[in-house]
């Protein structure tokens, strides 16, 4: 990315959302009410936070790297619970307002504003029926539940308590799988359903699932490799357990595949976004600002994507002479992917190996960028065989309790077509300066638990994707940008993420087609039908997700631009990062009050 922000993007971004904070607000006093008030307000967000976590226990707490509920599966779903949870809400945040924020000291201020911030955010979405489309093909809790059972990511098989926490799970799946069929039946009366295409794609991902036999069901694998040092008696639990619950599973499974085939599928909907929803429009507004935490309008959006298009697009015509290319735009992407000198690998460890090397590339520089370091530090594996075929590059954070580390999982199907030119930048947004670095912080900083675990929630996307997209532009400050084949795995990942600007507001709020996206995927990304259509479809039923990279990184680049010119000789890299880092992970809004807070000091 230019170190020079476009400036209509810049003042779009920083003008967007007006902060919480006063930028420049004196610290308050000291008082004697001010630890009753400091009270009130941890035990508040101790509250908040055990309620989320209970009522969605595998995307606020497992998945954040917090296994105290890993024998909970939360039937978030549920038309009674999900008003219990908003109910709870809305007192919660009663009794917030209750609380004189003027007799905070500064870091409860910061507490008291990043929960209000917070449970506004869950309840803005509280009057769209989210609970009718419970299942889609990109994100649905059997098969999240059937990745688990590899035992290698969020949620460890390696105790006997481990086993017993992912038994209970499984047990609760089969009532989940008969809540979520009533719900789209509901759905099917309000005309809440999903496209056509998606059900499409659920139909084999869940005809998968399904099993001829209990042992031969995936939910069944934790028991063929147990470990051998279990006591007899927890082995013969365990497996007559996971018989049990594998054969339940399985007709749970057979009940939901006869549904989806013969009820809901043709009941789907021909149009590809929200808008055609009832309500549709105001819905996509609210997951924009879910996902983004700034008030921005699908057109501004939409907008914005094309300007970065444009810039983007023009940066790659420039360097494929460098990488030898003289053809036409369009099919440069094609040209990179044909050519051998990019596929060097011959092994999953040579593979491995590259990546460490990055890593110990990336290592070297952080000092000069970073002081605020956190002590863990990132494994780096093979994603497993069972979750290969159908998983992407990712990170897991690291469990709080050490119980697993922070890792980066490669996806490596074939090692001689595994592409070296995406690894650097890969590397740098799903490992270090990136992912790792920002959650394995969250795990050692005196937060409070509600901030503590706060990475994969909806509306930490801006913050976690926006730093881990900054993240990737810094490769340049590193140097490692000098090589041109690691520098268009960068610009090709960037444009990707412009693109999705364009691509989900186009569908959600302008009306495109699933063709007419695909089709501009295409165009813009040099990529196959299916590959684009693969995208389109995560964009379709994750309305808003995908413009918190592209818009939550702009943001930071805008803020760190704004301190650049304010600040002159005086700005640094390291204590720009440790603000954006130092506090965990901040709504964009109350971000850039941190970021102005800092400037006005420094200054």
């Amino acid at each position: 990315m230019n170190r020079t922000l476009n400036a209509a993007i810049l003042a779009a971004l920083l003008s967007a959302g007006a902060p919480i904070l006063s930028a420049h607000a004196a610290a308050t006093a000291a008082t004697p009410a001010a630890s009753a008030a400091e009270r009130q307000l941890d035990s508040l967000s101790a509250r908040f936070y055990d309620a989320r976590a209970r009522f969605d226990p595998l995307l606020y707490a497992t998945a954040n790297g917090d296994s105290r509920y890993d024998d909970q599966i939360g039937m978030a779903i549920a038309p009674k619970v999900r008003a219990a949870y908003f109910a709870a809400n809305h007192g919660l945040l009663d009794d917030l307002h209750k609380i004189d924020r003027a007799r905070l000291g500064d870091k409860a201020r910061l507490n008291y504003d990043i929960l209000a911030f917070e449970i506004q955010s869950q309840l803005d979405l509280e009057r769209f029926p989210e609970h009718l489309l419970p299942l889609n093909h990109f994100d649905n809790i059997p098969s999240t539940l059937a990745n688990y059972a590899g035992g290698t990511g969020s949620q460890p098989l390696a105790t006997p308590a481990q086993y017993r926490a992912y038994l209970s799970r499984l047990e609760q799946l089969p009532a989940w799988i008969d809540q979520a069929i009533a719900n789209m039946k509901e759905g099917m009366r309000a005309g809440v359903v999903q496209p056509k295409a998606i059900t499409a794609k659920m139909l084999p991902q869940f005809r998968q699932l399904a099993a001829s036999d209990a042992e031969a069901s995936i939910f069944y694998t934790p028991i063929k490799r147990l470990p051998a040092g279990f006591a007899d008696q927890d082995k013969k639990t365990l497996t007559a357990g996971y018989r049990q619950a594998a054969q339940r599973i399985d007709a749970a499974l057979a009940r939901l595949n006869a549904f989806l085939e013969k009820d809901y599928l043709p009941a789907g909907r021909a149009t590809a976004g929200y808008g055609a929803l009832p309500d549709g429009a105001a819905w996509y507004r609210a997951r924009i600002r879910n996902n983004t935490n700034l008030d921005l309008t699908p057109a501004e959006i939409h907008a914005l994507g094309e300007k970065e298009v444009a810039r983007i697009q023009q940066e790659m015509a420039a360097l494929a002479p460098r990488l030898g290319y003289d053809g036409p735009l369009k099919t440069f992407p094609q040209w990179v992917a044909a050519q051998p000198r990019f596929k060097p690998f011959k092994t999953d460890r040579e593979v491995l190996d590259r990546y460490r090397a990055i890593y110990a590339a990336v290592e070297a520089k952080l000092p000069q960028y970073f002081t605020l370091l956190p002590k863990a530090k990132l494994d780096i594996q093979l994603e497993p065989e069972l979750t290969r075929a159908t998983a992407s590059d990712h990170y897991t954070p690291v469990a709080a309790d050490g119980s697993h580390p922070g890792v980066f999982w490669a996806v490596v199907n074939d090692p001689r077509d595994y592409s070296v030119v995406g690894m650097t930048t890969l590397l740098l947004h799903e490992g270090v300066p990136g992912h790792h670095l920002h959650a394995a912080l969250l795990k050692e900083l005196p937060l409070p638990d509600f901030r503590k675990f706060f990475t994969e929630h909806p509306s930490a996307a801006a913050y976690t994707e926006g730093w881990a997209l900054y993240c990737e532009t810094l490769g340049r400050e590193f140097g490692l940008y000098d090589d041109p084949a690691a520098y268009y795995g960068h610009l090709n990942d960037e444009l990707l993420r412009a693109v999705r600007l364009v691509v989900d507001t186009g569908m959600h709020a302008q009306g495109w087609s699933r063709e007419k996206a695909i089709a501009y995927m295409m165009d813009n990304l040099g990529y196959s039908e299916e590959r684009a259509a693969n995208q389109v479809e995560r964009y379709m039923v994750w309305p808003g997700q995908a413009l918190a990279y592209k818009v939550g990184a702009l943001k930071i680049l805008g803020l760190r631009a704004q301190a650049q010119k304010a600040l002159g000789p005086k700005f640094s890299y390291a204590k720009f990062h440790q603000v954006v880092l130092g506090d965990g992970t901040l709504p964009l809004p109350i971000l850039q009050a941190q970021v102005e807070k800092w400037i006005a000091a420094e200054k």
